[in-house]
This record gives C-alpha cells, sequence and structure tokens, in this order.
C-alpha cells in the first residue's frame, strides 16, 4: 500500500496513539518533506513549503507541525468565486526519504512506544479532546505501568470468557484498584490553567506540555492511596472496626463503620482528582455540586420542587462506595466490560495498518471527481470514526493528511476546518464503535448493543449526506479548483487491503447471530490479529500486540475516571428524587406557555435541547450523557416519548456539544490543524453540521420519527429516511447558499429553503406536503433568479454605465 504522507512526509496515523512499525517517521535529515500525496512540500509560488502561519513545514523534531489557531495562512484565502478552475494533481508514492520505508526509523521510537510524529500528532490530539495529555514513562514507572496495563487488559479478556465466581461487582472493583492507580502515574496534577481557558486567553498555539518527568513522590503516595481505597472492599483482613472481605462489607450495606466511612471519602476525592487531571476541573466541580445537593438539599424550603429529605455524609458515602448505583454502577460496568476491550480492538486495529487503508481508500474513490478533496475529508471521518469514537481525535488524524489537499484544491483555512471538525465528530456517532455513552445507553435500557448501533444507522448516513451536500454546494460557490488524487484504483487497493474490513463486519455477524458484544469484540480482535501476517510491515508480533494492548489500556483510563465519578452524579439523583422534580419543571416550564400537549412535547424537546447542549459545554460526552438521562430523560418519558427515542435524543445532543460554540472542541482542534481563525471555523463547523441538531428533534415529535431509528415497519422507515434526507439537503442549501446545478440562492430563497427543512421534519402528511412546497417555490425563485441575472439589461442607464 503507497502511504499517504503526512504534511511532515511521515505516514500519519489514523489516530494519535499507533506503534512506531506502522511507518517510520521521516527524519528531516533525511531527505526532503513530502506532501501529503508525495510531492515535494512546496507552495504555489515554488518555494519551501510553509506552515499555515508562515513556519516551516517540519517541527524540530520531525513531527508534524502544530499550528496556532490563531495564525493566519500563509497563502490568504481568495474570496468566494475567485479560484481558478484548473486542476491540482496530487500524486501518491512511496516515501523520498532516501532510505528503505522498511527499516525502522535510525531515530527510533521515543520511551512511550510512540515514533516521533504519532506522538505529535497524540498530544496534538488530547490537547484539544476531553481528555488531556499524558506521561510519557520509562524506568521503572514505565515498566510498571505497562505491566498493570497488561495486567488489566488480561483480567478484562478473562471476564469474558470465565467471570469471576464472586459477580460483577468484585471485578468492577477489582478493575477500579488496577485502572485508577495507573491515571497518577500516567497523568500528571499539571495545576495550571485548563486546556480551555488558555485557548481564551490566546495560548492555545502552546498547548499543555506533556511531562516527559516521571511521577513526582506525590503521585506515588497517591497511588498507594487508590490502591489501598479500591482493595479494601474485598481485604480479607480487619481493618480496625471495618474490613473482613468483600461478603462482610456487602452485609453493611447502609451502616458504614467509621473505617469504611473513611476509606469511602477517600475514593471519592481520589476519583475526584483522577478527573481533573484527565478532563480538567469542570467535571470535579459539578460532582460536588451534586453531592453539595445530596447533603444541603434538606435545608432548603420545602415548598421548592427540588427540595428533599436530606441525606448526611455518612448516607451519601454509602451510597457511592457500597451501592449498585454508586462507583461500582452501570457507568463503570460499561467502562470495564465494554470499552475496554472495543479500545483494545481499535488499537489492534490501527496497528495492523487499517487507518492507512482508510484514508488512502476514501482518497481513491473520489479521486477523479470535481470535489475529490472534501469528498476524502469526509470519508476519511466515516470510515476512521467506524473505530475511534473520539471526535477531537478523528478530526487531527484526518486534519493531518487531507487539510493539505483541501488547500491546494483552494478551500480558505476556516471552512476546511468546519469541515474536518464536523466529519470528525461523525466518529462518535458511527457503527459499529460508537461513543461510550451508547454502550450506556444499552444497559440502561436493557437492550443488546446491536439494537443501538440500529438506532444509530439511519442518522449517521443523514449526518454525513448533510456534510456531503455541504462539501458539493461550497465547491460549486466557491470555485474549489479540481484535485486529481493518483492514487490508483480503489478496487486494487480494496483487493489487496479490504481484509481490513473483516473484523468490523465480523462484530455486526456475531451480535447478529446473539453473541454478545464482549465475546464479538474479542473474536474481532483475534481476526485482527490473524490477518495483519497478510500485510508485511504491519505485523502483529507479540512484541507489537504487547503495544496494541497496553495503548488500549492507556486509552480506557480518562473514561474509568469519569465513569466511575459519574456514580456521585446518578446515586445522588436516585437517593434525592432529583430526576422527577428537574422532569417536572422542566414540563411545567413548557406547560406555562401553552396547554396543547402536542406544543408541550415540541417546547419541551426544544428546552432539553438547549439545557443538554449548555450541559455539553461543560462536561465530556459521557458525564453529559450520565447527566442528561437522569435529568432530562424522565421528562421525555414523562410526555409519551418511547425510551429509545429519549436515550438517542439525549445522547445526540451529549456528542453535538463537540461542534457547539463557544467551545466546540472538534472545531479547535481543526483550527490548530488548518491554522484557520478560531471563531469562523467554529461557526463553519455548526454549519456544516447543522442537520444534527434537528433530526434528534424528529426523533421525539412524532410517531413517524421512530423510522429514523430503524423502528416500524418498512414503510416508515422509509417514509422518513426518504423526507428527512430531504430536509437535510434543503436545509444544507438554505445555510450554503447555492442550489447545485441552478446557481445562487438570494435571501429570500433561503429562508424559505430554512422553513422547507424545518417543516419537513414534522414527519406527518400535511407537514410534509407544506415543507415540499416551500421547497419547491425556494428552488423556483433560485431558477427564476439565475434567468434573471443571465438576461441583457432593457435599462438605457444601465446600458451607458
Amino acid at each position: 500500500m503507497s502511504p499517504i504522507s503526512s504534511p511532515d512526509g511521515s505516514s500519519s496515523p489514523p489516530r494519535p496513539a499507533n506503534s512506531p512499525a506502522d511507518g517510520p517517521a521521516t527524519n528531516p535529515a533525511d531527505g526532503p518533506a513530502t506532501h501529503p500525496a508525495g510531492e515535494p512540500a512546496t507552495n504555489p509560488s515554488g518555494g519551501p513549503a510553509t506552515h499555515p502561519a508562515g513556519e516551516p513545514a517540519t517541527s524540530p523534531g520531525g513531527g508534524p507541525p502544530r499550528p496556532r489557531p490563531g495564525a493566519e495562512p500563509a497563502e490568504p484565502a481568495e474570496p468566494d468565486g475567485a479560484h481558478s478552475p484548473s486542476p491540482t494533481t496530487l500524486a501518491t508514492k512511496p516515501h523520498q526519504t532516501g532510505r528503505d520505508p522498511d527499516k525502522p526509523d535510525p531515530s527510533g521510537p521515543d520511551p512511550s512506544g510512540l515514533g516521533v510524529a504519532e506522538r505529535a500528532s497524540r498530544d496534538l490530539a488530547a490537547q484539544f479532546e476531553d481528555e488531556k495529555p499524558g506521561r510519557v514513562l520509562s524506568g521503572p514507572a514505565g515498566l510498571l505501568l505497562t505491566t498493570a496495563a497488561l495486567a488489566v487488559g488480561a483480567l478484562a479478556l478473562w471476564q469474558v470468557f470465565r467471570p469471576l465466581s464472586q459477580g460483577s461487582k468484585y471485578y468492577l472493583i477489582i478493575f477500579l484498584a488496577g485502572v485508577l492507580p495507573l491515571v497518577f502515574l500516567a497523568y500528571p496534577a499539571d495545576l495550571r490553567l485548563p486546556g480551555r481557558l488558555r485557548i481564551w486567553r490566546g495560548r492555545a498555539s502552546t498547548g499543555p506540555t506533556v511531562s516527559e518527568t516521571g511521577p513526582t513522590v506525590s503521585d506515588w503516595v497517591l497511588v498507594a492511596l487508590a490502591v489501598t481505597a479500591c482493595l479494601y472492599p474485598v481485604l480479607p483482613i480487619r481493618i480496625g472496626s471495618g474490613g473482613g472481605g468483600y461478603n462482610a462489607f456487602l452485609d453493611r450495606q447502609g451502616l458504614l463503620t467509621p473505617t469504611d466511612l473513611v476509606l469511602g471519602t477517600l475514593l471519592l476525592l481520589l476519583l475526584l482528582e483522577a478527573c481533573r487531571r484527565t478532563t480538567g476541573w469542570i467535571l470535579p466541580v459539578v460532582c460536588l455540586l451534586f453531592l453539595g445537593y445530596g447533603y444541603y438539599g434538606g435545608f432548603l424550603p420545602q415548598s421548592w420542587p427540588v427540595a428533599h429529605a436530606g441525606l448526611d455524609f455518612s448516607q451519601l458515602v454509602d451510597a457511592f462506595y457500597n451501592s449498585d448505583s454508586g462507583f461500582y454502577g452501570t457507568p463503570l460496568d460499561v467502562a470495564a466490560s465494554y470499552i475496554v476491550l472495543f479500545t483494545i480492538y481499535g488499537a489492534a486495529l490501527e496497528f495492523s495498518g487499517a487507518g492507512r487503508f482508510f484514508v488512502e481508500l476514501s482518497a481513491a474513490a473520489f479521486r477523479r471527481s470535481r470535489t475529490a478533496a472534501g469528498r476524502t475529508a469526509v470519508a476519511s471521518g466515516f470510515l476512521l470514526g467506524t473505530v475511534s469514537g473520539s471526535g477531537a481525535a478523528t478530526t487531527v488524524s484526518i486534519g493531518a493528511v487531507t487539510w493539505p489537499l483541501l488547500r491546494r484544491a483552494g478551500y480558505p483555512p476556516e471552512r476546511a476546518g468546519g469541515m474536518l471538525a464536523a466529519a470528525g465528530v461523525g466518529a462518535i456517532l458511527s457503527p459499529p464503535t460508537l461513543g461510550a455513552a451508547a454502550f450506556i445507553i444499552a444497559e440502561y435500557l436493557g437492550v443488546s448493543y446491536l439494537q443501538v448501533l440500529g438506532w444509530a444507522t439511519v442518522p449517521t448516513v443523514l449526518y454525513y449526506l448533510g456534510i456531503l451536500f455541504a462539501v458539493e454546494i461550497d465547491a460549486r460557490r466557491s470555485g474549489v479548483r479540481p484535485a486529481v488524487i493518483d492514487v490508483g484504483s480503489p478496487w486494487r487497493l480494496l483487493a489487496r487491503f479490504g481484509y481490513h474490513f473483516a473484523s468490523l463486519i465480523a462484530i455486526i455477524v456475531f451480535l447478529a447471530v446473539d453473541v454478545s458484544a464482549t465475546r464479538a469484540v474479542v473474536f474481532a480482535i483475534l481476526l485482527t490479529v490473524a490477518l495483519s501476517f497478510l500485510d508485511r510491515a504491519h505485523r502483529l508480533t507479540p512484541g507489537r500486540l504487547v503495544t496494541a494492548l497496553v495503548t488500549g489500556v492507556r486509552g480506557v483510563l480518562a473514561v474509568t475516571a469519569v465513569c466511575a465519578a459519574a456514580g456521585i452524579i446518578t446515586a445522588t439523583t436516585t437517593k434525592t428524587g432529583l430526576g422527577p422534580q428537574a422532569a417536572a419543571l422542566l414540563i411545567g416550564g413548557a406547560q406555562a406557555v401553552t396547554s396543547d400537549p402536542t406544543f408541550v412535547l415540541v417546547l419541551t424537546a426544544l428546552l432539553a435541547a438547549v439545557a443538554l447542549s449548555l450541559l455539553g459545554l461543560a462536561v465530556p460526552v459521557t458525564a453529559s450523557f450520565v447527566i442528561g438521562w437522569v435529568i432530562v430523560g424522565p421528562a421525555l418519558l414523562d410526555l409519551g416519548v418511547t425510551a429509545p427515542a429519549a436515550a438517542m435524543f439525549v445522547f445526540y445532543f451529549a456528542v453535538l456539544s463537540e461542534v457547539s460554540p463557544p467551545t466546540a472542541l472538534a472545531a479547535v482542534a481543526a483550527a490548530a490543524v488548518t491554522g484557520g481563525r478560531l471563531v469562523p471555523t467554529m461557526w463553519q463547523t455548526l454549519r456544516y453540521a447543522l442537520p444534527a441538531y434537528l433530526i434528534p428533534i424528529a426523533f421525539v415529535i412524532t410517531p413517524a420519527g421512530l423510522g429514523l431509528l430503524g423502528i416500524g415497519g418498512v414503510q416508515r422507515i422509509a417514509f422518513a429516511a426518504v423526507v428527512t434526507a430531504l430536509s437535510v439537503a434543503v436545509l444544507a442549501v438554505a445555510a450554503g447558499g447555492w442550489l447545485p446545478g441552478v446557481g445562487r440562492a438570494g435571501a429570500p430563497e433561503r429562508v424559505l429553503g430554512a422553513l422547507a427543512g424545518v417543516t419537513l421534519l414534522w414527519l406527518e402528511p400535511v407537514p410534509v406536503t407544506v415543507g415540499a412546497a416551500l421547497a419547491a417555490v425556494a428552488a423556483a425563485g433560485v431558477f427564476l433568479r439565475r434567468r434573471s441575472a443571465g438576461r441583457p439589461s432593457t435599462n438605457p442607464l444601465k446600458e451607458r454605465l
């Protein structure tokens, strides 16, 4: 497979964490940096390629450049329609580095097991992901982390086929005891300003520096405390008035001893610190607010809807430490049973070369089209999303490869960044590896993961369809240059490397024949390992397999901390009855405006969408879903919305927080790659992802909306999919201001188009008819505008001028 190169000339990994054997990083001394298609990286004037900010295209370490979100591009963006139509040919060739590409980089891998380019890409992705970048460990600390990660991975795999006899909660205790100490080894304290605040203070270009030093004394103390607090419930020895083993600990539920309270409080504090280290300050603050509500809520006036009888601190610790809704509740169960296995699978698939294949296949599929560069970016986001489940990381991965293609095709940095961010966030929506919240949906609703995948399929297709419509419109409106990407036949690529799809298909097949999701992914891992030997450069030899396993476990550290801390929220909500109370407030607010049941539902859905969007600005997607489900979910259910529709509604708005201003982490990551201005990039991202904000509302406001989730007969599903696809197309025209095949749309036509698109989402016969009529009027207006613009002027004054 001829690799597509990143801006520095090295093969860019599809995701940050990868193996040095995936492809040698290009050392600046080895030869000239190459364009992602293999050509020398030169700017249009023929000089050396420069970073969008004017810096050289290679970083000091030979890794990909790290552009500044606020930096100006080297080439000023041309106005819409001003681009030359001459095509730009981009050839894909082997590395021109002057050495054998099959041999390892002489500079060698760094202690993390990643090449220089891979580590730089990982750090850039982590800077704008919900997860902060971790340490690069070596020596005894690195060996300890590797050994412990291997043990955790082996335990997770063992649990699939030989579950521990003491039950699932016992396994969760052991799992947390293995993972939580690793958080304090892998993530530094980093008490500086959170990354989001640094962005707004104009220092996002420097980013958080990954600590190259080992753990401090305080880190080792926290490791020891974490091991003690986590293993305390299962230690068979007496410790003061507590201890005595697992069964004795369970017998004390509701009657915790002073020792239990001390250890439970210690674990609470450790989890908050772990969340702060991995995701920042906001989630710990939210958890503390729920904790404060649980303790002080009894002091509120009892006439207030959110008041409750009050809980003392021992009751709260008992709910967190010794119940099934606290630390060891459903979110942690999902992380320990599903997410860790899927992260290991994703790492194995990437190390086998699948990510590079997906990007090349995308380029090959559209290599001769006018919009080849844009289509390649969108298709790469979709394919990488099937194994990623991470929005900002996927954005950085596809951006590192496709941004130079987009730039040469004539895309301004902000527009290209918006496209990359929207395509990257689709990773969290794309089957078969949805984000962590999707597994929580399956557990909360008691359904199979295959059902959740089925619910997500049509909305995912519609999401990417909307982005593709926007790409086609932009290409015609802005005069994007055709880019002929010479990467060979996609059929030849599929014939040689199409086996990378086998494990993805296998997961679906196993789920369809009632194999559990955990076993299905383990079988997929084994299939990936076996098929990797078909590619000499990416064989998963024992050493690389160990690296993949450790990478997968490291990838779940932050998620585990978030899921365990989410137990604070769920336990507090359960003990205080906050969920029904908040639902009553939400519905009451809608009923204060109207008494019509239909409009009450619509207004409640809109209020819920706003609330979820605001919540998602502050906390990671997984925590946002958990909070949204316990607060907003009951309100929708009380109004007659089905559980699948309510759950997917909450899920989608939790995910869309990554493209919602003013934080829009995926957009910030894209701006860092393209060098575009931050705020315009966010608005471009919002424009590309616009249909995704409206489609979830269609889930809940009409029964026919369930067809979008694949629920109902074939007729309902087809009707919902076709009408919503029309709505997405009309909204794309309204947002882009261009009707393909006709021409530019004026303000009246765009307003009519927006009204038509929104009306079409009300999936009932009359609104659909009205929406279709409005869309036809808008299209006719565009056509008449073009005809009138093409007629010669009959105004004598204009003729004289």
